[in-house]
């Protein structure tokens, strides 16, 4: 069973895993959820937080944002983490901003209509030059099926149906435009330079 984040920026990787690998089963919630039924073992694999990710068995694929994502925000108002997250949090310490945190596609809704908030990923690259990690693909068992998996994925050039667009434009009350746009912002394979900055983001989670 593959635990799914059931949000906007894998919205590629589930398409490709219904049309490629549909025998699958698929086990939907937002990030922290995820790492909870993962942690538990109820899923087989997942794009588990980066926070999550430390000593487990991963691949080289995640969800990575280079310079900003819009969707992972520090909003004006009083603290608060968003429960659905686990990484964002941290992110938002170690970068000691204050106020609310937002993640997902709620964020990238509010992203446009609110000028206080500030995007977490943007914050990251201006102070370290490097993108940011927000998951890390990771697996409790059946390894050399989902490395295959992932290494189809990888090389697939990122195609969304129009019909497809259509329906999640509708249920988040989005622009098709503004979704394309920001799925640009996406990126899934983990190489050096994003090696390097998960490497500080853990080496700086373990001093908070």
């Amino acid at each position: 069973m593959y635990g799914h984040i059931d949000y906007i920026n894998l919205l590629p990787f589930y398409i490709f895993i219904k049309k490629y690998y549909h025998n699958y089963t698929i086990k939907k919630s937002y990030p922290s959820k995820i790492n909870e039924m993962f942690e538990k073992k109820i899923v087989d694999a997942a794009f588990i937080s980066s926070i999550k990710s430390k000593n487990k068995t991963c691949l080289d694929a995640g969800i990575i944002a280079y310079k900003k994502v819009l969707s992972v925000l520090v909003c004006k108002g009083e603290n608060k983490d968003d429960f659905e997250s686990n990484t964002s949090n941290i992110l938002a310490k170690i970068l000691n901003q204050q106020g609310e945190i937002i993640i997902g596609d709620k964020a990238l809704k509010r992203f446009y209509h609110d000028t206080s908030c500030k995007d977490l990923a943007k914050l990251w690259f201006e102070k370290y030059n490097l993108p940011f990690v927000f998951a890390t693909f990771c697996t409790n068992k059946h390894h050399k099926k989902y490395k295959k998996l992932i290494s189809h994925f990888l090389k697939q050039k990122i195609y969304i149906p129009n019909y497809i667009l259509d329906k999640y434009a509708k249920k988040h009350n989005l622009p098709k435009k503004t979704i394309k746009n920001y799925l640009k912002l996406i990126s899934y394979k983990i190489s050096y330079k994003e090696k390097q900055s998960l490497k500080l983001f853990l080496k700086k989670s373990n001093k908070l």
